[in-house]
């Protein structure tokens, strides 16, 4: 990793690792722009974002990073069929209102797909459901259940399943716990999160 991408979190910094200079990238959730930023200065990418939040938005602008504000769940639908390189969706599919259908979404406007997400089957979250009967607060997810914007508790192996429902390839895959790389052997225990690339 450069020094650039070590300033990022780990799946941002795995993304940012595997996209190609030059491409033209849409970050959807992209929050404050942090990817979008790296990506436009180490790589020269022609980054756009799309972001809910108007006060991220207001941070990402002042950066001087095109993004505007939409919601992905209705506003994805607008972009024209592979107008860009790389579509990519950071801990934002588990808030979709149809995980399925935003997977359509990115792979329809983007050739290729980047998709992190938090691993619901994690052996804390497990551990924590299992001794306690609550919805654990773990330092991936650091709020309660009734504050958080996840509305789809999705696993490894659930997304795994969803791809092949979909014809979806998976070309690369990471694993992350305690903001490590962690192999894949059993991943779906031990992995706080995930990173996927995958195209059709």
């Amino acid at each position: 990793m450069n020094g650039a991408t070590t300033q990022l979190r780990p799946d941002l910094a795995v993304i940012a690792e595997h996209i190609d200079a030059g491409t033209r990238v849409l970050d959807i959730g992209c929050g404050d722009g942090a990817l979008m930023a790296v990506l436009r200065d180490s790589k020269q990418v022609d980054a756009r974002g799309l972001e809910i939040d108007a006060a991220q938005v207001e941070q990402c602008v002042a950066r001087g990073l095109s993004v505007v504000q939409g919601d992905a769940d209705r506003d994805l639908a607008d972009y024209p069929d592979g107008s860009f390189d790389y579509a990519i969706l950071s801990q934002t599919l588990q808030t979709a209102e149809r995980p399925d259908l935003m997977l359509d979404q990115l792979l329809r406007v983007g050739r290729q797909a980047f998709v992190s997400f938090p691993n619901f089957a994690n052996w804390r979250m497990r551990r924590a459901l299992l001794l306690h009967g609550r919805m654990p607060v773990t330092r991936h997810l650091p709020v309660s259940w009734y504050e958080t914007q996840n509305i789809h508790h999705v696993t490894v192996t659930d997304f795994r399943e969803l791809l092949s429902d979909k014809g979806v390839r998976a070309d690369r895959s990471w694993f992350f716990s305690g903001g490590r790389e962690i192999g894949s052997t059993g991943a779906n225990w031990r992995a706080e999160y995930a990173v996927f690339q995958l195209s059709r």
